[in-house]
C-alpha cells in the first residue's frame, strides 16, 4: 500500500485517471451536451405529405410551430386522408428531430441515458 492510504496505482478501471481528472471531464461531457441540446432545440424541421398538401414545421423539442394544410386536401367525404396526410407529415417532421439528435448526442455514447 502506498503511504498516503488509497489503493497502489491508482484506482482499477479508470484508466490511470485520478477522479479529480475524471470529474471534469463529466462536467465538460455535459456542458457540451446541454449545449447541443439547446442548439437542437433552436432549430426546426420540416416535412410534407401528399405533393406538399399538408406542411408540418416543428422545432427540436418537438413542438409544432406551424402546419398548412392546402384548400385542395380538404375533402368533407374524405375526411380520413386528410387526417392520415397530417400524421404522416408531422411523423415525418419529428423522424427528421430524432436523427438529428442522435447525430448530436451519438458521439457521446453513455450507456442507460441515449
Amino acid at each position: 500500500m502506498s503511504k498516503r492510504g488509497g489503493f497502489p496505482g491508482g484506482m482499477p478501471g479508470f484508466g490511470g485517471m485520478n477522479i479529480n481528472q475524471l470529474m471534469k471531464e463529466a462536467k465538460k461531457m455535459q456542458a457540451d451536451m446541454e449545449a447541443s441540446q439547446a442548439e437542437l432545440g433552436s432549430r426546426e424541421f420540416d416535412a410534407t405529405a401528399g405533393g406538399g398538401a399538408v406542411y408540418v414545421k416543428v422545432n427540436g423539442n418537438k413542438v409544432i410551430k406551424e402546419m398548412k394544410i392546402q384548400p385542395e386536401a380538404v375533402d368533407p367525404d374524405d375526411v380520413e386522408m386528410l387526417q392520415d396526410l397530417i400524421l404522416t407529415a408531422t411523423n415525418e417532421a419529428l423522424r427528421k428531430v430524432d436523427e438529428a439528435q442522435a447525430a448530436a448526442l451519438g458521439k457521446y455514447n453513455i450507456p442507460g441515458i441515449m
